[in-house]
């Protein structure tokens, strides 16, 4: 197990919105996570904060589970996943929140899963395959590249092995080729970024690149760099 997974383990939580299922150290959060807002109380809000409809023994109130505001059944009645927040189940949202976890949905559907568990033949491992360069180096070295576990770290494994905290990227480049500059169709074919080693305020770059030697990974390639420009 990788230091960046060393410590995923989960436990079930009761919140006053619902069951959770989170990490039981804090430390191993993942970087895409959403703390729980904190309720508008009862006692102040004697009237929906959308509609104005006042509140009584038949028109209840309810908190958003998303922005912790309070509204009638009418502005707050769908039930959608929030996953960044690690609800186990749908919890109620307000429609503007709703439309915000909906849209979010797609990400941790499709980009996360492809960047987490992506298939290739070569070595066995989950993730994409590159040529990966460091820094100003003129050499590459193929390698394995996937999003941890826990989405903390972008793991790299070859003959070398890199472990990158999310939040210590600050910029993600992708590269391109076809773009012509009166229109077309382009393809990713590789990115740069840039992070901070842990210790130092210095940049480090690395480029990563698709090898063109290896047809049954193009496709994965190509997601897996779509994938990471969401992140991004």
């Amino acid at each position: 197990m990788s230091g960046g997974e060393a410590r995923d383990a989960k436990k079930l939580v009761r919140s006053p919105s619902g069951l959770r299922m989170v990490p039981e150290h804090r430390s191993a959060r993942s970087p895409f996570g959403l703390d729980e807002p904190p309720w508008v109380p009862d006692k102040e809000c004697p009237r929906c904060m959308q509609c104005d409809t006042k509140f009584d023994f038949i028109t209840r109130k309810h908190h958003c589970r998303r922005c912790g505001k309070c509204f009638c059944d009418k502005c707050c009645s769908k039930k959608v996943p929030l996953p960044r927040m690690c609800f186990v189940d749908p919890v109620r949202q307000c429609a503007e929140c709703a439309l915000i976890s909906q849209k979010e949905t797609e990400f941790y559907d499709k980009q996360l899963k492809v960047l987490m568990n992506g298939k290739v033949i070569i070595h066995f491992f989950p993730g994409a395959t590159f040529f990966v360069t460091l820094g100003t180096s003129d050499k590459s070295e193929l390698m394995v590249c996937r999003l941890s576990n826990n989405q903390r770290y972008l793991v790299l494994d070859g003959d070398s092995h890199y472990e990158i905290e999310i939040i210590q990227i600050s910029t993600v480049q992708i590269l391109t080729e076809g773009f012509t500059p009166g229109g077309g169709n382009s393809r990713a074919i590789g990115m740069v970024l840039q992070y901070r080693v842990p210790g130092s305020q210095e940049l480090t770059q690395m480029k990563f690149t698709a090898g063109e030697d290896f047809s049954c990974n193009k496709k994965l390639s190509a997601a897996w760099l779509a994938a990471m420009h969401k992140v991004s």
